[in-house]
């Protein structure tokens, strides 16, 4: 059984390619310094507590666990955040995935898949967009990513380091079983911002321009199964221990979702109606994201098997069932 070292695994995707990969035969090592992450989310394997930027830290944990392959989850995410404080994005993103990668090089492990994004595409040219779509990011947590994939592209290229480049569209879901979720602080990401609301834990839910071309004029995007990225995380793994080469692969469903459908499932599913806002629109927002996703069945044999009402409907188990535990604790 090998080791898998998973940095940032206490997270949301990172939890989630933990269970995925113990399922696989795999032992997750999780390295997190638990700024975003949750240390109950660690349940499929060992928790180291570091910093991606802490090299003495990452040498003493790739010796002791000596593992196949790296997943590399640890990063800022929230794009606001990223416009507010563009340098601490740079620190954290692209200068900790050098320290990891420079640590990962001395401890003689060639293999990561990263965690990287549709952000690095920009604004869309054409829909759905592939991997050809020329990468001009709008904001510095997209460009940090796209940094770290040239990167990579160049260890490959001199060095023989091979990776997976997953560029996720808009993650959502948990667990169907229950056991993960998704928790953020502060929460920013629509599914459970809805929900929230559904519960009556915040008051209704902003919508961000009514005024796009589109079916009914929010903004079309992505949803893919927190599952399904999951199960790409552990076939990218497979793939490159079975000596498979670097490549770069979208992760969405091909099929797009506006705002007001998103929130139409998730009033019908919780049987809950809340109120909604309509406000400007934000810069910076495309009016639709929607990926081609054949690439990544083509190389990894991946495709998704949840659609928008798996997504809500886990989600909606995950934050009903924690909204509760948490409301009985008080």
């Amino acid at each position: 059984m090998s080791n898998i070292l998973v940095a940032g695994g206490a997270g949301y995707i990172g939890s989630h390619t933990c269970l995925d990969l113990a399922e696989r035969g795999f032992t997750p090592v999780v390295y997190d310094n638990l700024s975003n992450g949750h240390a109950e989310f660690v349940q499929w394997g060992p928790l180291e507590h570091g910093d991606i930027r802490d090299r003495e830290r990452l040498a003493a944990v790739l010796k002791a666990y000596r593992p196949a392959a790296i997943v590399h989850f640890a990063a800022l995410i929230e794009v606001g955040e990223s416009v507010r404080a563009p340098a601490a994005f740079f620190d954290n993103n692209v200068a900790g995935t050098l320290s990891l990668l420079l640590a990962a090089r001395e401890a003689g492990v060639d293999k990561l898949v990263f965690s990287s994004t549709c952000a690095t595409y920009g604004q869309p040219r054409s829909l759905p967009m592939d991997e050809t779509h020329p990468q001009d990011p709008i904001n510095p947590y997209g460009r940090s990513k796209l940094i770290v994939e040239q990167m990579l592209a160049d260890l490959d290229r001199h060095q023989g380091f091979r990776s997976v480049v997953l560029r996720y569209f808009n993650a959502a879901g948990a667990d169907p079983e229950g056991r993960i979720g998704e928790r953020h602080t502060p929460e920013t990401h629509a599914v459970p911002l809805a929900i929230e609301a559904a519960l009556g834990q915040r008051a209704g839910f902003s919508i961000f321009g009514t005024d796009y071309d589109t079916r009914d004029g929010t903004c079309i995007r992505d949803f893919v199964h927190v599952a399904d990225l999951a199960d790409a995380h552990g076939r990218a793994v497979e793939y490159l221990l079975d000596g498979g080469e670097s490549t770069a692969l979208n992760l969405g469903t091909g099929h797009g979702t506006t705002v007001q459908e998103l929130l139409a499932t998730v009033q019908r599913i919780s049987g809950r109606p809340f109120a909604m806002r309509y406000e400007a629109r934000r810069p910076g927002d495309a009016p639709a994201l929607v990926a081609e996703n054949a690439r990544a069945g083509a190389v990894l044999g991946w495709k998704p098997h949840h659609d928008l009402d798996s997504i809500v409907r886990t989600a909606w188990n995950w934050h009903a069932q924690t909204g509760t535990a948490a409301a009985a604790a008080e």
